[in-house]
């Protein structure tokens, strides 16, 4: 594939980005091929996997030995961390979640491959004193994170980070914090505005951090505007915003602490998310937002739909409740898996398996918003598979599951994670996920 030359002007100087070149001419290995298939029995299974961006990301690794052909769609909501200075000085989407996958799928075979990696996965120090020198020192060439990424490389790194800044000494009202900041995030900043596209910033990051051409990342919305998550309580309460929804920090720019015993409990059980204009406060302020059309492409001829463990309201419903989600889901003949959380969280407390599965149909249905935009479709339309984690938190509730027409609840060896609880263990995970495949694809429940 032929390179792209860019030129990048600031008000001082020209910045040339040289020709992405052909992975072949550096030292980086180039994508996994895919296997050979024929366009009825492919060899790898096609997955759309539905999550965020932190608790699926440790089984990313395992699910490559399943197969790469994997639509992940994820939210651009986030409004935590040093995402939330971007978007408060620069405005646009939440990259966060999407950074952080893509990091994940990166290519890591070869010594460049993992200087890249190490310097799109670094964080900023907290202390803002400290943060500011250290970013100063890498957008300058200088830092030693710089060490053993190629010149061709460097150069086309450095040259988004340095529009990134650019852009903020335009913004000279706002002054830029850069306390825990993300240089992943940084550089799909400046990539985003510099291509006005966010479609064209995850391809550039996709090509410099070496993800298989055949895995994409999704935002559910493709969007150069801030988008604010709202949610409403089953007592009429509204929350605005992702983090105050699920991790309140109280507007601090560490690292969201997500064990459930660090946040207090919600006054009341969540009744539904939904999107609301950037100044909303209630829910006279809703907003419909479109779905990205590439995510209803490949949900339309994936062979499994997965809805990964996570934040249930904040990480997978905020994919969902777009229209257009529910309609497709409903009509593919396919599994249709729900990973289930090990233990509760803020979100969920007090909820059971089949809880789950009402707040996933709930969502799809859209039950809770507009009465003329909403879907009738049953639970089994939606999901047709669990997979439980061992000893996990969560009661799961077979015959109330079996009362939503859902029968197939399969048990997975777990692992106790000294900060979150229970989790999947990623290769029995995996493997139970090709065994369930097959056995959906095979029986009478998934007609050819």
């Amino acid at each position: 594939m032929a390179g792209v030359a860019l030129a990048l002007h600031s008000p001082n100087h020209p910045l040339q980005i040289p020709k992405i070149p052909n992975r072949s001419s550096l030292s980086m290995a180039s994508p996994r091929p895919s296997p050979p298939s024929s366009p009825s029995h492919p060899t790898q299974p096609s997955l759309l996997v539905f999550s965020g961006g932190t608790a699926f990301n440790g089984v990313v690794e395992d699910l490559k030995n399943l197969t790469t052909r994997v639509a992940h769609v994820l939210p651009v909501s986030d409004d935590g961390g040093s995402t939330a200075e971007i978007v408060r000085v620069l405005g646009g989407p939440a990259v966060g979640d999407i950074r952080s996958r893509c990091l994940r799928l990166s290519d890591e075979s070869t010594s460049e491959a993992l200087a890249v990696r190490t310097l799109l996965g670094h964080r900023l120090p907290i202390d803002a004193v400290e943060a500011k020198s250290e970013w100063y020192s890498i957008v300058e060439g200088g830092h030693s994170l710089w060490q053993g990424v190629s010149r061709p490389y460097r150069e086309t790194i450095r040259a988004f980070l340095v529009f990134f800044q650019n852009q903020i000494l335009r913004h000279s009202d706002e002054s830029f914090c850069f306390s825990n900041g993300s240089i992943g995030n940084f550089f799909f900043a400046g990539a985003r505005i510099f291509f006005v596209s966010l479609d064209a910033a995850i391809f550039l990051f996709s090509r410099v951090s070496g993800i298989p051409v055949e895995s994409l990342v999704l935002p559910v919305i493709s969007t150069n505007d801030r988008l604010t998550l709202g949610c409403e309580l089953w007592d009429g309460t509204v929350i605005r915003g992702q983090n105050e929804i699920s991790h309140p920090t109280n507007g601090s720019m560490r690292q969201i602490n997500k064990e459930h015993s660090s946040v207090p409990t919600l006054p009341s059980r969540i009744k539904r998310v939904f999107y609301m204009s950037s100044e909303g406060c209630n829910l006279l302020h809703e907003v419909f937002p479109m779905v990205n059309p590439t995510v209803l492409e490949q949900l339309s001829k994936v062979d499994c739909i997965v809805y990964a463990m996570g934040s249930l309201f904040t990480s997978i419903c905020p994919s969902l409740v777009l229209h257009g989600i529910g309609e497709i889901i409903s009509s593919r003949p396919v599994p249709k898996v729900l990973l289930l959380n090990g233990c509760h969280d803020r979100e969920t407390t007090g909820l059971s398996a089949s809880c789950f599965v009402t707040a996933i149909t709930d969502a799809l249905n859209r039950t809770h918003g507009d009465s003329h935009k909403c879907l009738n479709n049953l639970p089994s339309e939606y999901i047709n598979a669990l997979l439980v984690p061992r000893d996990g938190q969560i009661p799961v509730d077979v015959q109330c599951l079996a009362a939503q027409g859902i029968f197939h609840v399969v048990t997975v060896d777990s692992i106790n994670d000294p900060k979150v609880g229970m989790v999947f263990d990623p290769k029995s995970l995996i493997q139970s996920l090709a065994d369930l495949i097959t056995e959906l694809l095979r029986s009478h429940l998934m007609p050819a």
